[in-house]
């Protein structure tokens, strides 16, 4: 295992170095760093199972380390250590997250207990024998929607009492976190779960058709309407109607939509009858819609008739919590679906994980665990099983930490630096197409280029 130990005392490091040196079990290797920039480029850069972190250090704080370690991995260990046995301290101390403290100068058995029960704790993390279920883990009615996080289960807990009501909801958050599975779990979990769930992409439908799709039409209302159709709302009577991205509702169809959920009557293209149907309506968006209304482009009365309930979704990469749980669970699912045995990840495999920022969310990460399962020459997924680190299968980039002190304009320059030299070397060097990858003009691309002194 590996321990990193914080400390600008070279007294207590090199005190802390002989003692894991002379472990026959767990062998150790041992970091150092003596303040907080060098802790936080230390954890980013290695995978690390404790850090014995000072409490006072000369940039910063044990706190500070303590939160950046688990920001970036929820599974390292963290122990801090500090010079006051103080009962409040070490009370404050255990509150903010961190797994134990110690109070300097340290005992050598009080080290050994604490790296024997690390390493034991690691042993089955990274060996693939996944700590066991605690906490708030999935419910069995949630139907796929792993969670252990506290963030999820706030969520879930909402999501649960609101089910049986016939409020509408509107489920918010970036593509790939699971809107559709909460949204099945609060039909499921309703008193309508014997009715239809029925589930409409408003930005796969091209407008000219939308308000057909809808609200159905009759026969002859317009050029190709042979036959009258039964939309989508009729067809959700009685249960639940899914509109899934209704930011990209037009303008025209928010007023009908409105009428629909306001008085639960809708009109069939080319029909003057109206309709009266008994539907529940659970929107998603991963747009910002209040920012729509105040920009004009969605309605405020429709907004907040269909914002009744509010559930916001976390990423995942702000839920690092719910990982394990999600990759036990998409192993176990992709080795039945392609007859494989896969007992989990390597140590290198999941700290990598753990680390990266997920811009696909949980969608990314189940490619990537289903492509890990398919091309595992063993049984551990290893990092060679996995996409290269510059890419992922969310089309996204994994986390490198900058150096610390940066400033942001230098920190942009070389983020945006990286983004054009991967896309000219992707291009071959042809400014068109790699305009065109970036999604700007090539003319933007020239003046990139020259700012930024790229040939």
């Amino acid at each position: 295992m590996t321990v990193l130990v914080i400390d600008d005392d070279f007294t207590q490091v090199e005190r802390l170095r002989t003692y894991c040196a002379s472990l026959v079990y767990p062998p150790i290797e041992f970091l150092c760093a003596e303040t907080m920039a060098g802790g936080k480029d230390a954890v980013a850069r290695n995978v690390v199972d404790l850090v014995l972190t000072d409490l006072r250090l000369p940039d910063g704080s044990g706190i500070d380390i303590l939160n950046y370690c688990k920001s970036l991995n929820p599974i390292v260990s963290v122990v801090v250590m500090t010079a006051y046995d103080d009962v409040r301290e070490a009370v404050t101390i255990l509150k903010k997250g961190a797994d134990d403290y110690l109070v300097k100068p340290t005992k050598d058995e009080d080290i050994g207990r604490l790296i024997l029960r690390v390493n034991e704790r690691s042993v089955l993390i990274h060996e693939a024998l996944l700590p066991p279920r605690e906490g708030p883990a999935a419910s069995p009615a949630a139907k796929g929607i792993i969670y252990r996080s506290k963030g999820m289960a706030e969520v879930m807990s909402m999501a649960a009492r609101c089910a049986d009501s016939a409020a509408t909801v509107l489920v918010s958050g970036e593509s790939g976190t699971g809107k559709e599975l909460v949204a099945r779990f609060i039909h499921e979990r309703g008193r309508r779960k014997d009715k239809p769930f029925i589930a409409v992409n408003i930005s796969a439908l091209p407008e000219s058709l939308a308000e057909s799709e809808l609200f159905g039409h009759s026969k002859g209302a317009f050029t190709g309407a042979a036959s009258e159709r039964m939309g989508r709302f009729e067809e959700a009577d009685g249960g639940s109607l899914f509109l899934d991205e209704i930011g990209d509702i037009s303008a025209a169809l928010q007023v009908k939509l409105l009428r629909a959920i306001q008085f639960g009557v809708i009109e069939r293209v080319g029909e003057n009858a109206p309709r009266r149907l008994d539907v529940r309506i659970i929107a998603a968006t991963n747009r910002d819609l209040r920012a729509f209304v105040s920009e004009g482009r969605f309605r405020q009365d429709l907004f907040y008739r269909i914002n009744v309930i509010d559930l916001h979704i976390p990423p995942l990469r702000e839920r690092k919590e719910d990982i394990q749980l999600l990759i036990e669970h998409f192993i176990a699912q992709f080795n039945e679906r392609n007859g494989r045995s896969i007992r989990g990840l390597s140590r290198e495999a999941l700290d990598r994980l753990m680390k990266h920022s997920f811009p696909g969310n949980v969608r990314e990460l189940e490619n990537l665990i289903e492509r890990a399962v398919v091309l595992s020459r063993g049984d551990l997924i290893k990092t060679e099983d996995m996409p290269p680190e510059e890419t992922s299968i969310g089309g996204g980039h994994t986390h490198q930490a900058m150096p610390v002190g940066i400033e942001y304009e230098e920190a942009m320059k070389r983020f945006e630096r990286k983004l054009i030299e991967g896309a000219m070397q992707k291009a071959e060097g042809n400014q068109s197409a790699a305009a065109r990858a970036l999604g700007i003009t090539e003319r933007h691309l020239r003046s990139r280029l020259e700012r930024l002194g790229l040939k």
